[in-house]
C-alpha cells in the first residue's frame, strides 16, 4: 500500500474540494434524499426512486389568507386494483419494495403478446419489454395505458413541484372486468371501490412511517375543506376521495328496467360517505340506471359500446340535439377484440352523422341521487354525463343554489363553462400537451378572471387515456433542467428511477412525477399567466367545497300557499287547479288553458324578499314569460323574464326585492298546448 504525506492528503483534498464545486455548478442538482429537513423523511426504503427536487416545500397562504398551489382534480391512485386486478400493471406502493411495486404483470412476460388491453387502446402488437425496476426500457410511457405511473415517489415529486391538492377517483367496470382474459378478484364495483379506499389509507400509513408515525408523511386524506386547508398550510398534500364508476350503488339497467331503488341509493351513499367520498360521477361509459353518458370516440368508442350492450342488452341510441351542446361523435372505427365479445348475428349499428345527442338524460333515480348528494354536502362531477343528463343535473343545482358541481377534466360541454362557474362550481382540463392546453385555457380566461377563479388540471393517470407525448429536444422554448417550482422555493432536475431517467422533452408525460415539467413546459409555451391561473387553482377548488359545505336549502315561500290563476284546464277525472303547482308533489300539476297571455299567481301571506324563482315545467312550457312580484296584487313589476325558455326546471334569479305577491305570466308558449307546471318555488336566497 502506498502511503501519502500530509502535504499530497492536503492537495488532493482541495482538488476533490475543486472538483465537487465544478461538479455542483455544471451538473444536474444532487437528489432530495441527500437533503435534510422535514420534507425528506428518516427512512426511505431503498433501493427506491429519487425525487430529483431540493428545497423546502412552501407551506401557508398568500397575503389575502388564499391557499397556494396546484390542483389535480382527476386522478386514479388505485386503479391497478380494479377491472378484476390485472388491467393496470404494478401497484402504488408496497411494502416488499420498488421491485415489487413496479412490475408488469405475468402475462406480459417475455414481451408483452398478451397485453390484450393494449391492442385495442394503441393498435400495433402490443409488445412491449414487461421489466420495469430498474430498467424501464418500454413503460412507464406516455401512451402506455396498461402500466402503473402513480408511484407514491412519483407522487410526492408533483407535490414538491406545487401540487396541493389531488382527487383520487376510485375507478372500475364490472363488464370490462368480466370481459378481459385476465383476473384475480371480483369484478363486483362497490367491492372494487371500497378496496381502492382502503389502500389509499394504507398508502398514507406507509409514508407515514417513512416519516416518523401516524399523521406525520406528506400525503393526507382529507374529509372536509377546512382540514384540507390546514394540511396545505402545513405544506402537505390534501387527498379528496372521488368515486368513477359505471354502475354506483348496482345502479345498472338492463333493457332499461334501473336494477335498484331509492333505498339502495340512500345506502349506497352513506356507506361511500363514510368511506371518506366527497365527490362522484353518477354514470360513465354506460347508461345506467340514474343518467346517459357522452360517448367516446374512435376505437375505443366502438369498445365501450360493445360494453354498453353486453351490460345493458342495448347499444348507445341517438337523437338529434335540440341546442348548441351536443355529446361526444359515436365511435365508428372497428374494435375486432372487443366486437369478438357480442353474440352471434348482433353487430354495432350504425349512427347518423347529425344525430349527436344521446337519448337518454337524467333519470328520476338520477334525480334522487343528485339530491341526495347535496343532502350530504357532495360535489357532483358532470363530466362524462350526457347534454341531456348534465343539463338537467345543473337545473337541479340552479333551483337550490348549489355551488357543488365540478367538471374535472374536458368532458362536459364547454358552453356550460358559465353555469358551473355562476354556480360557484369548478372546472379542470385534461392533461393535454403544453399547446393545446394552454390554447384551450386562454380560451375561458375572460371567464375565469369575471369570476376571480383558478383553473385545474385533470391527470387521469391510471385512467387508459393517453397523456401528452413529447414535444422534442429541438422544439422551440424546450423545458431545460433543472429549473425552479412556481413559487421559485424549489429546483427541480430531471427525474430518475432505477437505470432510467426521464426528459419531458424526448418522453412527454409518462408518469406522474413529470406533472411539474409539464407544467413547466405550459409556462414556457403558454405563458406565465395560464401557470399563474392553475396556481390559484388549489384555492378554488376548495372554495367549491366549503360552499358546498355551507349550503342551506332554502325555504320555499310558496309552499301550500294560496295560488290563483287565469285559467285552469278543465278534466273530469284530474284537477289542474292553481294550487297543484304549490303542493309539494311532482305528481300533480297546474294546467292553463291553450293559448298565451295565461298566468299563475301565489300569495305568500306577508312582505319577504324574494330574489329566486324556480318552475318545473310539465311538457308544456313556457318560450316566453315574465316573473312579476307586487306588494297588493295590484301593482306589479317585471323582477324577471325570458324569450328563450327551453321548459324543463328553470331558476330565475334576480336582485332581491320585497314582495307578497308573485306572478308568473306566460308571454309565448313553447308547444300547441298551454302552461302546465308541476311546481314553482319562491325563495330568499
Amino acid at each position: 500500500m502506498t502511503r501519502r504525506t500530509p502535504h499530497r492528503r492536503r492537495r488532493s483534498a482541495v482538488l476533490a474540494l475543486l472538483l465537487t464545486l465544478v461538479a455542483l455548478a455544471l451538473g444536474p442538482v444532487p437528489t432530495s434524499a441527500a437533503e435534510p429537513g422535514w420534507w425528506n423523511p428518516a427512512a426511505r426504503p431503498a433501493p427506491d426512486s429519487a425525487v430529483n427536487v431540493t428545497g423546502e416545500p412552501f407551506k401557508g397562504t398568500d397575503a389575502q389568507g388564499r391557499v397556494r398551489g396546484f390542483v389535480d382534480a382527476h386522478n386514479h391512485i388505485m386503479s391497478n386494483e380494479a377491472f378484476g386486478g390485472r388491467l393496470i400493471c404494478g401497484k402504488a406502493f408496497s411494502p416488499d419494495g420498488i421491485a415489487d411495486a413496479l412490475k408488469d404483470c405475468p402475462e406480459h412476460y417475455p414481451d408483452g403478446t398478451l397485453a390484450v388491453f393494449d391492442f385495442i387502446t394503441k393498435g400495433g402488437d402490443g409488445k412491449h419489454d414487461p421489466d420495469g425496476w430498474p430498467t424501464f426500457k418500454d413503460w412507464p410511457a406516455h401512451d402506455s395505458l396498461t402500466h402503473q405511473q402513480n408511484y407514491y415517489a412519483w407522487i410526492e415529486r408533483a407535490w414538491r413541484g406545487g401540487q396541493r391538492v389531488m382527487v383520487n377517483d376510485l375507478v372500475t367496470n364490472g363488464v370490462i372486468c368480466s370481459v378481459y382474459f385476465f383476473k384475480d378478484r371480483s369484478c363486483d364495483e362497490m367491492t372494487s371501490i371500497r378496496l381502492q379506499a382502503q389502500k389509499t389509507y394504507e398508502m398514507q400509513s406507509y409514508i407515514d412511517s417513512m416519516y416518523g408515525g401516524p399523521g406525520k408523511g406528506w400525503f393526507r386524506v382529507v374529509t372536509d375543506s377546512a382540514q384540507a386547508r390546514d394540511v396545505i398550510q402545513q405544506g402537505k398534500l390534501a387527498v379528496v376521495l372521488g368515486v368513477e364508476t359505471s354502475e354506483p350503488f348496482g345502479c345498472k339497467q338492463i333493457l332499461d328496467f334501473a336494477q335498484c331503488s331509492r333505498e339502495d341509493i340512500d345506502r349506497g351513499l352513506d356507506e361511500l360517505h363514510r368511506l371518506g367520498v366527497r365527490s362522484m360521477f353518477l354514470c360513465h361509459k354506460f347508461d345506467n340506471a340514474l343518467c346517459g353518458v357522452r360517448f367516446d370516440e374512435g376505437a375505443l368508442g366502438t369498445a365501450i359500446n360493445v360494453g354498453q350492450f353486453l351490460s345493458t342488452g342495448t347499444f348507445w341510441q341517438t337523437e338529434t340535439c335540440t341546442g348548441p351542446q351536443h355529446d361526444n361523435p359515436i365511435g365508428l372505427a372497428a374494435a375486432p377484440e372487443a366486437q369478438k365479445q357480442l353474440p352471434a348475428g348482433v353487430a354495432v349499428p350504425s349512427y347518423a352523422a347529425d344525430a349527436r345527442c344521446n337519448t337518454r338524460g337524467l333519470t328520476e333515480l338520477g334525480e334522487y341521487a343528485v339530491r341526495g348528494m347535496m343532502k350530504r354536502k357532495m360535489m357532483l362531477e358532470v363530466d362524462h354525463m350526457s347534454v341531456k343528463a348534465a343539463g338537467r343535473a345543473l337545473d337541479i343545482l340552479e333551483s337550490e343554489s348549489y355551488p357543488g358541481v365540478v367538471s374535472s377534466h374536458s368532458w362536459m360541454d364547454m358552453d356550460w363553462s358559465e353555469r358551473v362557474y355562476k354556480l360557484g362550481g369548478f372546472i379542470a382540463q385534461y392533461m393535454h400537451g403544453a399547446e393545446g392546453f394552454s390554447a384551450e385555457a386562454r380560451r375561458t380566461d375572460a371567464l375565469r378572471e369575471k369570476y376571480g377563479v383558478g383553473y385545474g388540471f385533470g391527470t387521469d393517470m391510471n385512467g387508459v387515456g393517453g397523456w401528452p407525448g413529447p414535444r422534442g429536444a429541438d422544439a422551440p422554448n424546450p423545458v431545460k433542467y433543472p429549473f425552479r417550482s412556481t413559487d421559485g422555493g424549489s429546483v427541480i432536475d430531471r427525474q430518475t428511477t432505477g437505470q432510467r431517467t426521464w426528459d419531458l422533452n424526448t418522453d412527454g408525460a409518462a408518469h406522474y412525477g413529470l406533472v411539474p415539467d409539464w407544467i413547466e413546459d405550459i409556462r414556457n409555451v403558454g405563458g406565465q399567466e395560464v401557470v399563474d391561473d392553475l396556481f390559484r387553482g388549489a384555492e378554488s377548488y376548495l372554495g367549491t367545497w366549503g360552499a358546498s359545505e355551507r349550503h342551506k336549502a332554502g325555504v320555499n315561500l310558496a309552499a301550500g300557499r294560496p295560488a290563483a290563476a287565469s285559467s285552469a284546464e278543465w278534466n273530469p277525472f284530474v284537477s289542474y287547479a292553481p294550487g297543484r303547482a304549490v303542493d309539494g308533489s311532482r305528481g300533480s300539476r297546474w294546467a292553463s288553458d291553450w293559448s298565451d297571455g295565461q298566468w299563475l299567481q301565489i300569495d305568500l301571506g306577508s312582505a319577504n324578499l324574494v330574489r329566486r324563482v324556480t318552475l318545473d315545467w310539465e311538457r308544456a312550457y313556457g318560450k316566453a314569460y315574465r316573473v312579476e312580484v307586487s306588494s297588493d296584487g295590484s301593482a306589479w313589476q317585471t323582477a324577471w323574464s325570458t324569450s328563450s325558455g327551453d321548459g324543463g326546471l328553470d331558476t330565475a334569479l334576480f336582485a332581491g326585492v320585497p314582495a307578497r305577491y308573485v306572478r308568473i305570466h306566460g308571454v309565448q308558449r313553447g308547444t300547441q298546448w298551454g302552461y302546465s307546471l308541476y311546481e314553482v318555488g319562491v325563495y330568499s336566497s
